[in-house]
């Protein structure tokens, strides 16, 4: 039953790095198939993230809830290979490689199948050989880019939206900033 999801992980650790049938084979034996229903809660703020995820079918968010109880989106999880971009871990990063409180929560938005692994076994079986070395340094890479960018867009989108306020408010400073506003 599980085949189909490890087969789905190894594809994709596969893009990244070649790995022999027993180096696989060693990967494989520590990972199982979680399943999570709509609405289930997978990882709780303030907890300490224990595993890492990979999405092999479904989709879930991150968010953080406020003081007053409100909650805000912080992102999106998912695996489609229809799709441009894929946010493929579900996982609080700094939690699971500190091994200190969350920052948020995240939440299964539909059925969700995830590939899971501890931490110490992620730790133990990336430092075994090379390759998962390769694999985890280019992992570590790709999630500083995606948070990278995704924090620039948000940045850029509220810069726009105070400026084009304030050109609203004082037409006066539409004529200091680039026509792009």
């Amino acid at each position: 039953m599980y085949t189909q999801q490890l087969q789905s992980y190894r594809r994709f650790i596969e893009k990244y790095v070649k790995l022999s049938e027993q180096q696989w084979h060693k990967i494989e034996s520590k990972r199982s198939v979680r399943q999570f229903k709509k609405g289930d809660i997978i990882l709780h703020q303030g907890e300490v993230c224990k595993e890492l995820h990979f999405i092999a079918r479904g989709l879930a968010r991150a968010f953080l809830v406020d003081e007053s109880g409100k909650d805000f989106t912080w992102n999106v999880f998912f695996n489609d290979e229809n799709a441009a971009v894929n946010n493929l871990f579900v996982i609080d990063f700094k939690s699971f490689l500190l091994q200190e409180p969350a920052s948020f929560q995240i939440e299964a938005l539909e059925e969700l199948e995830l590939v899971s692994i501890s931490f110490s076994d992620h730790k133990n079986s990336m430092l075994a050989f090379q390759k998962g070395m390769e694999f985890s340094y280019k992992m570590c890479n790709e999630a500083y880019f995606y948070l990278h960018d995704l924090a620039l867009q948000r940045q850029t989108k509220v810069l726009k939206r105070g400026l084009k306020s304030l050109c609203k408010k004082h037409p006066f400073y539409c004529t200091k900033f680039p026509s792009t506003i």
